[in-house]
């Protein structure tokens, strides 16, 4: 592995992360390009991506034993199942809704995190952050009323409950600091195809959602993955700053692929959003930079 203190293993970094964000951003695309129901989805979703992420697991356990490198305990069982429900919410979302109205939605989890980390945990909730918080709350406020008596609204509000589980998924990774990130990913990937069986018959599916199906377990795990080693290459601010590329990416594939184009309610709240999301991150970016001063 190349040291984060190298250029060459910053630009690396840099490169897996923005990697990363494109296959999260797929997600929205195959959802709605998919033909089968949501528990269907999720069934192969879950099965794929456990088998890909449980493979990466077994070649990157570094020399430490099968039973150690799966083992997650109660608190990574926890965080496996939060990161279900969160993954459930988010397949029902991209049914329900425009695929740009959930990645604007998606996007103010860091600062719903932070809010949680500031009651849960008692960590320090800047300023800074606060008031790019309320300015994203605000966006969200737009998109979510754009939807009002149209068929969007419920997928928006799921969209709104799979953020605030996700951002309680990025809290509990900080409290639960021994847990095999991945590995939970991993398992709350199984978790759901255990439960989505008796919901559906898997194998009913024409070749082309199979194909589709495959893709999509197959991108989830690609983007757990490259998440992974993306930010083991580089400060936490910076691989922030470069997550939000996941926003404008789903947006542009959605009207490209799908030709969906979202009202312009979703537009500007979107924008009000980008630009919280963006701008804080460009903030914390450049004070991780900052060099210490030597008194």
């Amino acid at each position: 592995m190349i040291p984060a203190t190298t250029n060459d293993g910053r630009m690396i970094g840099g490169l897996l992360v923005i990697g990363s964000a494109l296959m999260f951003s797929l997600s929205g695309v195959l959802t709605k390009a998919i033909t089968a129901d949501v528990w269907t989805i999720v069934c192969w979703r879950g099965l794929i991506g456990s088998l890909a992420i449980a493979a990466y697991v077994t070649c990157r356990r570094n020399g430490a034993s099968l039973a150690n490198a799966f083992r997650l305990g109660p608190e990574g069982w926890l965080l496996a199942a939060v990161g279900s429900l969160a993954s459930l919410a988010f397949i029902y979302a991209f049914k329900l809704t425009y695929v740009a109205n959930v990645a604007v939605i998606y996007a103010t989890a860091p600062f719903i995190a932070a809010a949680l980390g500031w009651w849960l945990l008692r960590e320090t909730l800047s300023l800074q952050t606060l008031l790019a918080g309320l300015l994203s709350l605000a966006g969200v406020t737009v998109v979510v009323a754009g939807g009002l008596g149209s068929f969007s609204l419920a997928g928006d509000l799921m969209a709104v409950a799979m953020t605030c589980g996700s951002a309680l998924y990025m809290v509990l990774i900080r409290r639960f600091r021994g847990v095999s990130v991945v590995w939970a990913g991993g398992a709350s990937a199984l978790l759901l195809f255990f439960a989505s069986l008796p919901m559906t018959a898997p194998l009913h599916v024409s070749a082309r959602d199979a194909l589709l199906l495959t893709l999509f377990g197959l991108s989830f795990a690609a983007a757990v993955v490259l998440w992974t080693e993306g930010t083991r290459r580089i400060p936490a601010a910076e691989s922030g700053l470069l997550g939000t590329a996941e926003t404008p990416f789903a947006i542009i594939l959605a009207a490209v692929l799908l030709a969906e184009l979202p009202p312009a309610a979703s537009l500007t709240g979107g924008a009000i959003v980008f630009l919280a999301v963006f701008g804080h991150a460009v903030t914390q970016a450049a004070v991780g930079r900052r060099p210490a001063r030597s008194d």
